[in-house]
């Protein structure tokens, strides 16, 4: 069972219905114990850093999450559910994401480039199992004005640049993040959301 944590975030349905045309068995779920026997997390995310953090707190889920991050348990983290594997984030001083990966999410801030990055841009793979299947330079969904900046550069398995160059997907172990929306992302989403499914 796939469980896709239901904590008010609004994108949700969009990534339900993905994970149901690969034919998984996804509940969307905000029960600690469903969660807690889950094969696979899958944490979306949409709106600010701070009002997903409370979101899952207020739901009782924030440590929850951090057990299973910890627990060996295949994890994606989608849009705002990847940033808040990071450390913090500018949008929202004095929230503390979950530090799974080391780094601080930033504001867009490049000169002449509108902000939100709403479209389609192109990313630069680093080998992984995620990108099993896909071409090279596949492009991906993206809506964000925030993105995370680390130095950690070996967690890093995908790059894009909007103006500045950036960590548009990581992984450490069993857990993974993205940026963009696989959901939204057509064919290519469709493959990555598979070969999540496929992960042991």
């Amino acid at each position: 069972m796939i469980a896709l944590i239901d904590y008010g975030s609004g994108n949700v349905r969009s990534v339900f219905n993905a994970l149901k045309s690969l034919g998984a068995d996804v509940r969307l779920t905000a029960d600690p114990a469903e969660i807690s026997r889950a094969e696979k997390i899958v944490l979306p995310g949409v709106g600010a850093f701070g009002d997903c953090v409370r979101g899952l707190e207020e739901r009782g889920l924030w440590h929850v999450m951090r057990d299973m991050l910890d627990s060996g348990v295949p994890f994606l983290g989608i849009c705002v559910g990847y940033q808040m594997l990071f450390e913090e984030s500018e949008e929202s001083p004095g929230v503390r994401g979950f530090g799974f990966f080391r780094g601080k999410v930033r504001r867009f801030s490049t000169p002449g480039m509108k902000v939100p990055q709403i479209g389609w841009n192109s990313l630069d793979l680093a080998p992984h199992a995620l990108w099993a299947g896909l071409p090279a330079n596949p492009f991906v969904y993206f809506v964000h004005s925030y993105y995370p900046a680390t130095d950690d550069a070996q967690t890093v398995i995908a790059r894009s640049t909007y103006g500045e160059t950036f960590a548009a997907a990581a992984a450490r172990d069993h857990v993974a993040g993205v940026q963009f929306h696989p959901e939204k992302s057509q064919a290519v989403g469709l493959t990555i959301l598979r070969n999540f499914l496929s992960a042991q």
